[in-house]
């Protein structure tokens, strides 16, 4: 079979080339439009790479002007002139992009600082929700645009905050030093827990939060290196928010906010110092209703506050023609763990509140009725200080006794000297059933100290340095009332380690507890170490036993009607909604 080639006409190569031809079109095309999707890509990425930066640089001027405001606002006041934060604008040395900066509303050279209503008592935003404070709302703003670029984009950003001013009682526990709690026996904490510094929670038996816990440092699940004690460790049970790495809460004194700075506040105040400075409006002393002190010598002096110029109080009493008042006496006992004799100016709350209702021209109706008259409150609050001078087995300090009913609007002592409670204090109506948490009926109380010691209704002060533990058995007590106080933290000395005695031991105990319980309702506050009081803690056997600890957070704290008197205030900058605004011009 023969076979022979056709050869290709002229019209089968024009279509061939004819096909090229287009290929190659339409591939140019594809490029040109590759070309110039990548050019507008590139474009866009610069324009959002430029205004992401804008955004930036917008958001450090807020920034800027929040952090004076701030620190302001934590160390000393907020200027009531804003002008005076709307001048600060971010330094621009070693940016990539420079900016100008403006309001928002057409002035150059200025962040808008605008205040967002008067203060008022609201419920606070961010981490600390659940509490509320004394609040400031305010809103900046501030306006950028690139200098030098080809894209002219402006970039407005607002941030709006509070400055908040939070009753510290509000927590069930703060520290302004470390924070331990290791507790022998099951505890669970009902309310909110901080720590300025780390906390270290690692007992032998469980141990629950019900609430938030926060540390400005670390939480650790373990013992703190100078803690002795030792043995088997169970880690705790958190039922919400357990946060380290937080901002510190701290209380306006200076720009010096140390526990040693701090403790300044349980202080009688330098006689030139201005009551009304930063230090002065935080100080006891300048606060308090009653002010209560002694001679060298132990003769008894009351005056009224800073209210009413410290004008002095008559003694109602007489005995012999010797003058006395029938509400504070000396009482003198001994400290087993100071193993020291206490000399102690000691108030006597029942007698008290016959004194506040005597209106004989000695009683302290008339000065009570002042008081309702220029604070809307009655006499609630009482300074004590014992000025003998001590010894090396001496020690001075103030008492609380007979405090089973309050006066109507509550009662806070506070004393530089180490404070001892003796007795049941601030029951629902006198009910002294051991155990009772339900704190409806209570009045607003707080017991602030240089250290702060329980007492039972049993202890005896004819106990002595020779009375054995165990002729000194507690009985079934029940305190109602927040405590501020200092602690002897956990150190080493030498070779030898010492612990604090944690949360656990923050109030401490003299008597064999074994078998009793100190029901208690309220807030512990360590705001600074121990100056006075500061013998370290010992384990159980020596000078104390432990009672059951029947502890519970005291949620008429979360009331602002019903904080105990003179309850103070941490200060905090609390962040509310930030957001990019519409830019048009400005």
């Amino acid at each position: 079979m023969r076979t022979e080639a056709t050869p290709r006409g002229r019209g089968a190569a024009g279509y061939a080339l004819m096909l090229t031809l287009f290929l190659i079109g339409v591939s140019l095309v594809v490029m040109a439009s590759a070309v110039k999707w990548t050019s507008t890509e590139t474009v866009l990425t610069s324009r959002n790479n430029v205004y992401n930066t804008t955004v930036a640089g917008a958001e450090a001027a807020t920034e800027r002007v929040l952090a004076q405001m701030q620190r302001d606002f934590t160390y000393q006041s907020v200027s009531s002139d804003l002008n005076t934060y709307s001048v600060l604008l971010p330094a621009q040395d070693g940016w990539p992009m420079q900016f100008e900066f403006s309001d928002g509303a057409g002035n150059v050279g200025r962040t808008r600082v605008l205040s967002r209503g008067p203060s008022i008592i609201a419920n606070l935003n961010s981490e600390f929700a659940g509490l509320y404070g004394l609040v400031s709302p305010y809103q900046v703003i501030s306006r950028a645009r690139p200098l030098s670029r080809p894209y002219n984009l402006a970039a407005t950003v607002s941030q709006e905050f509070q400055l908040a001013r939070i009753p510290i009682f509000q927590f069930a526990i703060f520290y302004a030093l470390d924070l331990e709690i290791n507790p022998g026996a099951p505890m669970t904490v009902t309310g909110k827990v901080h720590g300025n510094k780390d906390i270290y929670t690692a007992p032998p038996a469980s141990l629950t939060y019900a609430d938030d816990v926060t540390a400005v440092g670390s939480i650790y699940n373990n013992r703190h290196t100078n803690d002795p004690t030792g043995g088997g460790k169970t880690a705790p049970v958190y039922q919400a928010e357990h946060m380290n790495k937080v901002s510190s809460l701290t209380l306006p004194v200076g720009t010096n906010n140390s526990p040693q700075a701090v403790q300044q506040i349980l202080d009688v105040p330098p006689w030139d110092e201005n009551p009304n400075s930063l230090l002065g409006k935080q100080r006891f002393y300048n606060n308090a209703d009653l002010i209560i002190s002694n001679s060298p010598s132990g003769q008894i002096i009351v005056k009224s506050g800073l209210w009413n110029n410290f004008a002095n109080v008559p003694p109602d009493g007489s005995s012999g023609g010797n003058p006395y008042y029938t509400f504070v006496t000396n009482a003198t006992f001994y400290d087993y763990r100071e193993d020291k004799t206490i000399q102690a100016t000691q108030i006597d709350v029942e007698r008290m509140l016959s004194w506040l209702t005597n209106t004989t021209v000695k009683g302290g109706a008339a000065l009570n009725g002042t008081a309702r008259a220029q604070m809307n409150h009655e006499l609630n609050s009482i300074y004590a200080i014992d000025n003998r001078p001590g010894s090396s087995s001496t020690l001075p300090a103030v008492r609380v006794v007979n405090g089973i009913t309050l006066p109507q609007d509550g009662l806070t002592v506070a004393t530089p000297r180490p404070l001892y409670v003796k007795g049941h204090f601030n029951l629902n109506n006198g009910n002294t059933t051991a155990g009772l948490t339900n704190t409806a009926n209570t009045k607003p109380a707080a017991l602030i100290g240089d250290a702060i010691t329980v007492l039972s209704p049993s202890w005896q002060d004819s106990f002595n340095s020779s009375t054995a533990l165990g002729s000194r058995t507690a009985a079934n007590t029940t305190v109602n009332a927040a405590f501020l106080a200092g602690i002897v933290e956990s150190a080493r000395v030498g070779n030898s380690r010492y612990y604090s005695g944690g949360v656990e031991n923050f109030p401490r105990f003299l008597e064999n507890w074994s078998t009793k319980s100190l029901t208690y309702n309220g807030s512990m506050v360590a705001m600074f170490p121990s100056r006075l009081a500061t013998n370290f803690w010992v384990s159980p056997g020596s000078y104390y036993n432990p009672p059951a600890r029947r502890w519970a957070f005291d949620l008429n704290f979360l009331n602002a009607n019903r904080l105990p008197p003179m309850t103070p205030q941490v200060r905090k900058l609390v962040r509310g909604q930030w957001r990019v605004l519409a830019s048009s011009g400005g």
